[in-house]
């Protein structure tokens, strides 16, 4: 009986097919309900809880918060909507069998295994904020700013059984993570801004006309902690848009919006960027400076919004991690062609939660989600030029695809070579990824005009 229960499972779970090396078929497009619902359930999230107390940490006045979030947060829209979303409708692929195309199996499999550990250590930052709310009933030890290493055995279990549970969810496919995400990102956003209100009046602000007083004398000082680098409006701005660089210009969110109508879908991502990274960031600094600079997600929540709010971070983390973890499962099937989605998801869990025993991820988050984006932007941009460029100048698309080439080094070089003139380019972190964007279009233009020349027109496609 227990062999033909399982031999069941397997059957319902290889069932989950989700288009993983095909378009999507037009009876399984989405509504735009359930992209209001991902993003705002992936944006006003688990992140959001970490995110805006840094700010804090590092000195932003709040003057330049609030202007930065406002622009950053609307060049992130419009990246979705305008350079992700319009490829997205057009070729119904996931990221990683469009890049098969164009770049032949060796890169495709090298690039999604650096995309599928970049998300996985992304996911695992958002079950360590979950599990600094499931550890409250247990008293158990939150990591500090400092920390790097597990600081508890409950830690580590409580982390254990979070990663459980998302890793599940994860392996239900995007209608279910996405319906979960509508469901809940209403009632996590008033949560936000409910906790962030009530703890106002402790620190001085008794009506609405003493907000930006306090906000600047008491929250959003401008003045960094010790030990931390002062921020600008040029920072937040520019935070604000790449964050999530890898989704939109790094084109990852092709295997999102895939799923979509209408390439118009893209602008739902102004309901996580404006009720996400902007309310929400500032919702939580505000609980930063009222917990006298505490950044563990759980207890700052729960001196705001008391049970509720540790339950929200705990919502949070998993409509964060939910789709991050999606994401790197099918980044790993491009790398493990013969095995069905919901193993690859299962072994990026496990991946995953282990991550997320490092309480390093949370604690140095901007940094992490600013390498993270830079690392993979430059595929995305690979993948604008052979779009919408090459054809314009008479050179081919989908250049792998098109000749049988295993390997095309114009994209191999361009991604390397970008990022080896990024990491010596004496800017920021932070600043990086617009200069970026168009070393690589350049580069990728100009080698793939040397790399066609020696292929005769009209050849004959081949299969990759």
């Amino acid at each position: 009986m227990t062999s033909v229960n399982k031999a069941g499972l397997t059957d319902r779970l290889d069932s989950l097919y989700e288009f993983d090396r095909e378009p999507v078929k037009e009876r399984n497009l989405q509504g735009i309900g359930n992209f209001i619902g991902m993003y705002a359930g992936e944006h006003v999230a688990g992140t959001e809880f970490v995110i805006g107390p840094l700010f804090v940490i590092h000195g932003i006045t709040a003057g330049d918060l609030f202007l930065g979030l406002a622009a950053g947060n609307l060049l992130a829209v419009l990246s979705w909507a305008f350079l992700c979303a319009p490829i997205a409708v057009r070729t119904r692929l996931t990221l990683y069998w469009q890049l098969r195309k164009i770049c032949g199996p060796y890169l495709t499999a090298l690039y999604s295994i650096v995309n599928a550990l970049m998300f996985c250590f992304l996911a695992g930052a958002m079950i360590a904020v979950s599990a600094t709310a499931v550890g409250l009933p247990f008293n158990m030890p939150m990591p500090g700013l400092n920390d790097m290493y597990p600081n508890s055995l409950s830690w580590v279990l409580i982390v254990l059984l979070v990663g459980l549970t998302v890793t599940g969810l994860a392996i239900l496919g995007f209608e279910k993570f996405a319906h979960f995400s509508k469901v809940c990102s209403p009632w996590m956003f008033l949560v936000f801004v409910a906790a962030g209100i009530a703890v106002l009046p402790e620190l001085g602000c008794r009506s609405a006309g003493d907000f930006w007083r306090v906000a600047n004398e008491k929250i959003w000082t401008g003045v960094p902690a010790a030990g931390q680098s002062k921020f600008t409006f040029w920072h937040v701005m520019f935070f604000a848009w790449f964050c999530n660089m890898a989704m939109h210009i790094g084109m990852a969110d092709l295997s999102i919006l895939r799923f979509a109508r209408k390439w118009q879908y893209g602008f739902a991502s102004v309901f996580g960027m404006f009720f996400g990274h902007y309310a929400a960031w500032i919702c939580s600094g505000i609980l930063c400076a009222a917990a006298r600079g505490s950044v563990a997600p759980g207890p700052i929540a729960y001196l705001g919004a008391g049970v509720t709010g540790a339950v929200c971070v705990v919502v949070a983390g998993w409509t964060t991690a939910n789709p991050t973890l999606y994401r790197a499962g099918l980044a790993l099937q491009v790398a493990t062609p013969d095995w069905k989605r919901w193993k690859v998801t299962l072994a990026a869990g496990a991946v995953t939660t282990v991550a997320a025993c490092f309480p390093a991820l949370v604690m140095r988050l901007l940094d992490f989600v600013a390498l993270y984006g830079l690392v993979l932007m430059p595929m995305g941009a690979v993948i604008f030029a052979d779009f919408w460029l090459l054809p314009r100048i008479g050179l081919k698309s989908d250049f792998s695809a098109e000749t049988g080439s295993p390997l095309n080094w114009a994209a191999a070089v361009s991604w390397l070579l970008t990022l080896a003139v990024l990491w010596w380019l004496p800017l920021e972190l932070f600043f990086k990824g617009l200069p970026g964007w168009f070393i690589v279009v350049v580069l990728y233009i100009l080698l793939s005009f040397v790399q066609q020349k020696r292929f005769a027109p009209g050849k004959v496609p081949a299969e990759v």
